[in-house]
C-alpha cells in the first residue's frame, strides 16, 4: 500500500532483445569463394566471433598478396553482406609471416622455401620442404651430430619425412 490507502500500479517490464545468429561460415565461403579465386586467391580461413567479429584469411596463389586486394575482397563482401542488417565487423587479412599453416596449399607453396618446423615432442628445426602432400612432409636440415671415428660433432644434412601427426606446426621462415 502507499499513502492514500492506493494499491501501487502493477509495472510490467518488457525487454526485447533481437538475438541474431552469428554469421555462418559457409554462406561467406559461398558468397565471396569466387571473387577471392578470381583475384588469384585462396581462402585460409573464416573466423566468426560470437559478436560477429569476421575474420577473413587469405593468400596468394603466387607470390605475396597486396593490400589493395585485401581492400577490394572487403569492399566485395559488404556488397554480400548489408552491415546493417547483419551487424559485424570485418578484417580481411594476408596469412602473415609469423603465423603457422593452416591448410594444406600452404605447404605446397612453401615447397623449395625455408620454414621452421616444430615436431610434437617439442624439437624445432629450420629446414627447406622439399615436399609436401596430405599424409606428410619432407624437409631437408643439417643437424650436428656425432660422427663415428670423430671427436668433434660435425653438420650432417638430412632429407627426412614426417608424417602430419608428427608435425606440430609448420610457418614460414623469416630470414633477417
Amino acid at each position: 500500500m502507499i499513502s492514500g490507502g492506493r494499491e501501487p500500479p502493477e509495472i510490467v517490464s518488457r525487454i526485447c532483445i533481437n538475438i541474431k545468429e552469428p554469421m555462418n561460415v559457409s554462406e561467406i565461403k559461398d558468397a565471396i569463394g569466387s571473387e577471392i579465386v578470381a583475384r588469384g586467391c585462396y581462402l585460409v580461413d573464416i573466423s566468426i566471433s560470437k559478436d560477429n567479429d569476421i575474420e577473413i584469411t587469405v593468400e596468394a596463389e603466387e607470390g605475396s598478396i597486396e593490400l589493395d586486394t585485401c581492400v577490394e575482397l572487403s569492399r566485395f563482401f559488404e556488397t554480400k553482406f548489408d552491415r546493417e542488417k547483419e551487424d559485424y565487423s570485418l578484417t580481411v587479412s594476408s596469412a602473415g609471416l609469423d603465423q603457422p599453416f593452416k591448410i594444406f596449399k600452404q605447404y605446397q607453396k612453401a615447397v623449395g622455401s625455408k620454414v621452421e618446423v616444430q615436431l610434437k615432442g617439442g624439437r624445432k628445426m629450420v629446414a627447406t620442404l622439399t615436399a609436401a602432400d596430405p599424409d606428410g612432409i619432407t624437409l631437408n636440415y643439417t643437424a650436428k651430430e656425432a660422427v663415428e671415428g670423430k671427436k668433434k660433432k660435425e653438420f650432417v644434412e638430412h632429407n627426412d619425412r614426417f608424417t602430419m601427426d608428427m608435425v606440430n606446426s609448420v610457418k614460414p621462415y623469416i630470414e633477417f
